[in-house]
C-alpha cells in the first residue's frame, strides 16, 4: 500500500475512533445537537473553521483565483469582521438565552410561524444544497486524486461514514474531529503554497511578474461582473452575516461552548483563522498562472498542482484535507438539519419523551437525511449549473432572515407579528429579482441585489411592525444592550477578547491595503 493512500485510511480511522469514544458518553439529545453545552475556545474556534472549508472550497478558491484573481478570497476576510461582530453583539444573546437552535431565537423574538418559516428553510438548505451537493462534489473529487474509485460507491461511503459517526457522536464529535480537520486542512494548504512558492525561487518579485497585475487585487471596479466593490461593501456583508450568525450549522458552535468567554473567544480565533485562505489557498492558484498556463478549466488547477508539486506522501495528505473538507461539511449540516427537525418543527423537546428514547429519535433522524442527501445527490449531478449559482441563489434567499434577525436584536418597535410577514414579502421580492435578474430585465449584481432586498424586507419589517404594540412583549434577553459587549470582571487584558478582536480587524485592515 502506498503513502498516498495510508494516510487518509489512518485519518478515516481516528475520526472513526472519536466518533465511537464520544457516542458512548452521549446521553440525551441536547448531548448530541449541542454537546453538553462544555466545549472550549479552541474546538470552538478551529471547529468554525474546519465546517466552512468544504473540498469544493478547496477546489473554487484556487479555481476563482486562476481564472480571475484574489478578489475571491474577500468572502474569506469579510468573515473574519462578521465573526468579530458576532463576538461583540450576537454571542450574548445566544448565550444568555441558552437557545437550543437559532431558529429558537426567532419564536422568542417573534412568533411560532417565523420559526417554523425559518427553521423549515435551513433544514432544505442543508439537506438538500448543502449534504447533498458536497457529497457529490466531495466523491468527484476524489476520483481526480484516486481514478480507482468508482464514483457512486464512493459517494456512499462517504454518507454512511459521516452519517453514522455524527449520529453516534452528535455535534461533539463533529467539533472534536473538525479540530483534526483544520489542522490537516491548514497543513495540506501549507505546503501546496511552499511547493508552488518555490516554483519562483520563494521570490515575491518574481510573483509579481509572471501574475497579471488585475489578478493580484482584492477590490474590483464597480463594473466587474465576479464582484464589483458595491456588492463587496453592500451585499457581502448581508451574506456573511446570514452564513455565520444564523446559519443553524455554524451558529450552533457557539451554542455548544462551556461560557460566553469561551464562545467569543472561539469566534475570534475563527475569524484570525479566516485571514489564511488568502495566503494558503487562493495565492497558490494565481502563482499556477506562471507555470501552469494552459490548463482547460480553471477547476483543474488545485489537483494539478497536487499531482505535479507534491512528493509521494505529502499527496496523500492533501487527499487527507479533502476528505477533511468533505467530512466537516457533511457531518455539521446533517446534525443541524436533525437539530431543526427535533427542537424546531417538531418541538419534541416540549412533550413528554424520556431522554434515551429522545436520543433514539434524534440519532434515527440524522441517519434519515444522510440517506435523503445521499439519494439527492444524483439529482445535483443531473443539474450541474444548479450549484454553480449556489453563493447566488444564496443571495436571495437569505437577505429576508438577516433583516428581520437583525431587526429583531436592534430594534425594540419590530412587532412580533412583524417577523413572519417580512420573511414572506422579502422572499417573494427575492424571487421576483431572481427571474427578473436571469431574464435580463435587471442588470445589477447578485450581491447588489442581496442589499437591496435586505433593505425591501426590513422596510416591510417596519410597516408591519406599525399600530398596536404586541400583547405580550419579546423577552428583554432577545435585543442587545450596550452591557453585553462587557467583559466578565476580573480578567487580565491577554483574556479580553476584544484585545484579539482588534488584532484580527488590523489583520484584515492590513491585508485590504497590501492587495487593494
Amino acid at each position: 500500500m502506498t503513502w498516498d493512500l495510508l494516510v487518509p485510511i489512518l485519518y478515516l480511522a481516528v475520526v472513526a475512533w472519536v466518533g465511537l469514544r464520544v457516542g458512548r458518553g452521549t446521553q440525551d439529545a441536547e448531548s448530541l445537537f449541542l454537546a453538553g453545552r462544555g466545549l472550549g475556545f479552541g474546538v470552538v474556534g478551529t471547529s468554525l473553521f474546519a465546517s466552512n472549508v468544504s473540498s469544493t472550497t478547496l477546489i473554487g478558491l484556487a479555481g476563482a483565483a486562476y481564472a480571475s484573481g484574489i478578489a475571491v478570497a474577500s468572502y474569506e476576510w469579510m468573515a473574519a469582521l462578521v465573526l468579530v461582530f458576532a463576538a461583540i453583539f450576537l454571542i450574548p444573546i445566544y448565550l444568555r438565552s441558552r437557545l437550543l437552535t437559532i431558529p429558537d431565537y426567532i419564536e422568542r423574538r417573534y412568533d411560532r410561524r417565523a420559526r417554523i418559516y425559518v427553521a423549515a428553510l435551513m433544514m432544505f438548505l442543508s439537506v438538500v444544497v448543502d449534504t447533498a451537493a458536497s457529497l457529490y462534489a466531495g466523491a468527484l473529487v476524489l476520483t481526480v486524486f484516486l481514478p480507482q474509485l468508482p464514483l457512486w460507491p464512493t459517494l456512499i461511503g462517504l454518507g454512511l461514514f459521516a452519517g453514522l459517526y455524527t449520529s453516534l457522536g452528535g455535534l461533539k464529535a463533529v467539533m472534536l474531529t473538525d479540530v483534526v480537520q483544520a489542522v490537516v486542512l491548514i497543513a495540506g494548504s501549507l505546503f501546496i503554497t511552499y511547493y508552488a512558492f518555490a516554483e519562483f525561487g520563494f521570490e515575491w518579485s518574481a510573483v509579481r511578474v509572471a501574475v497579471p497585475d488585475d489578478h493580484m487585487h482584492l477590490i474590483l471596479p464597480a463594473s466587474d461582473p465576479d464582484l464589483p466593490w458595491p456588492g463587496l461593501i453592500l451585499g457581502l456583508p448581508i451574506l456573511g452575516l446570514y452564513y455565520w450568525t444564523t446559519n443553524q450549522y455554524i451558529s450552533q458552535r457557539f451554542l455548544a461552548a462551556k461560557s460566553l468567554d469561551h464562545a467569543r473567544w472561539g469566534a475570534v480565533l475563527a475569524a484570525g483563522l479566516k485571514l489564511l485562505p488568502l495566503f494558503i489557498m487562493v495565492l497558490p492558484g494565481v502563482m499556477a498562472i506562471a507555470f501552469l498556463p494552459e490548463l482547460s478549466r480553471p477547476d483543474e488547477v488545485f489537483p494539478t498542482l497536487v499531482r505535479d508539486l507534491l512528493p509521494v506522501g505529502l499527496r496523500g495528505l492533501v487527499i487527507a484535507a479533502v476528505m477533511a473538507a468533505i467530512m466537516s461539511t457533511i457531518d455539521s449540516t446533517l446534525n443541524a438539519a436533525s437539530a431543526i427537525a427535533v427542537y424546531d418543527l417538531a418541538s419534541l423537546q416540549d412533550r413528554d419523551i424520556a431522554p434515551a428514547r429522545l436520543l433514539r429519535i434524534a440519532r434515527l433522524t440524522t441517519i434519515g437525511f444522510m440517506i435523503i442527501a445521499i439519494a439527492w445527490a444524483p439529482v445535483v449531478a443531473t443539474f450541474p449549473g444548479l450549484f454553480a449559482y449556489l453563493q447566488e441563489v444564496f443571495s436571495y434567499a437569505v437577505p429576508p432572515v438577516a433583516a428581520v434577525y437583525l431587526g429583531g436584536i436592534f430594534w425594540r418597535g419590530a412587532r412580533r407579528r412583524a417577523g413572519f410577514v417580512a420573511l414572506g414579502v422579502g422572499h417573494a421580492a427575492g424571487l421576483a429579482l431572481f427571474v427578473g435578474t436571469k431574464m435580463g430585465w435587471w442588470p445589477l449584481h447578485f450581491t447588489v441585489n442581496a442589499f437591496l432586498l435586505t433593505v425591501v424586507s426590513a422596510a416591510v419589517l417596519v410597516l408591519a411592525s406599525r399600530g398596536a404594540a404586541d400583547a405580550e412583549p419579546a423577552p428583554p434577553e432577545t435585543h442587545w444592550t450596550p452591557e453585553m459587549s462587557a467583559v466578565t470582571p476580573g480578567q487580565g487584558l491577554l483574556r479580553d477578547y476584544r484585545l484579539w478582536a482588534g488584532a484580527v480587524v488590523l489583520g484584515v485592515a492590513l491585508t485590504v491595503i497590501a492587495f487593494a
